[in-house]
């Protein structure tokens, strides 16, 4: 079973991407912030991430940037979901490492055929 990390301040967002998810096999771990997502990440090591970009602390694209950096982490797939969906934001969202950027709210059929398709490469 796949495991997916998801990154989200907001309970609401959190509960929408986890049953997109759940209903389709995954198992769904969940962090607030940035500090709790990155013991998470060092712990489980979680088959891909699911990260927005508006963070209490540390934005998205800063963990994005630091994931990737790291030589133990920078395999596992990311996904930014986010409000800020202008050509701008996912330029700069692919530009820190990120393998796909989502608009908020997400399309669930879309949402879960990115992330299969990220697990699977």
């Amino acid at each position: 079973m796949n495991t997916a990390l998801i990154v989200e301040d907001s309970l609401t967002e959190q509960q929408i991407l986890t049953e997109c998810l759940q209903d389709k096999g995954f198992r769904v771990s969940i962090a607030n912030n940035a500090e709790d997502a990155i013991a998470k990440i060092n712990a489980d090591k979680p088959d891909i991430i699911i990260l927005d970009v508006i963070l209490p602390g540390r934005s998205g694209f800063e963990m994005c940037r630091e994931i990737k950096s790291d030589p133990t982490t920078q395999q596992i797939p990311i996904v930014l979901c986010s409000t800020k969906g202008t050509d701008l934001d996912k330029f700069w969202g692919f530009k820190q490492g990120a393998d796909a950027y989502l608009p908020k709210p997400v399309i669930a059929d879309e949402f879960v055929h990115t992330v299969r398709q990220l697990i699977e490469k």
